[in-house]
């Protein structure tokens, strides 16, 4: 098996508006079936992640890919290996509240980047849930940040 080639800017400046505009469609129509309909991707199920954006500082639904752990969701901010974070990174930095749509229920978490030493025990259940993760590391020379969200209070 080849080694994922790395994504480039050009390629991820052209690919950007077109996801923006797929997830909010994702969102929209996740959120009018409640769940039934655009739950999947790549035959793993997905989440709707209520956030505030970091700079307007308004309310928006973010389609994910996510992880069950404990309470709460794992988050991974992979962008499929992309040379930069999502977006959606820098809004949880900013506003860790947030609210998850998943399998079925609603729930109120606070999301918390893990450090090194947490996420070397986090990644190998992420990948055992979405092997795509390591080929996502292996495509970038970021560190994918991952996120711990776990319900408040």
């Amino acid at each position: 098996m080849s080694e994922p080639k790395p994504i480039t800017d050009a390629q991820l400046r052209r690919f950007k508006p077109l996801m923006k505009v797929f997830s909010r469609f994702n969102a929209w129509v996740f959120k009018a079936s409640s769940g039934r309909w655009m739950s999947s991707f790549s035959g793993r199920p997905i989440c709707v992640v209520t956030m505030k954006g970091a700079r307007s500082h308004r309310w928006m639904d973010i389609p994910l890919m996510y992880v069950p752990f404990e309470s709460g969701v794992i988050l991974v901010a992979s962008m499929g290996g992309a040379p930069r974070h999502p977006t959606w990174y820098y809004n949880l930095v900013a506003n860790p509240d947030i609210e998850v749509r998943a399998a079925g229920k609603t729930m109120k978490l606070c999301a918390r980047q893990v450090d090194v030493d947490e996420k070397a025990r986090l990644w190998p259940v992420c990948c055992e849930h979405y092997p795509d993760f390591a080929n996502y590391q292996k495509r970038t020379d970021r560190e994918i940040p991952v996120f711990n969200c776990q319900p408040v209070g």
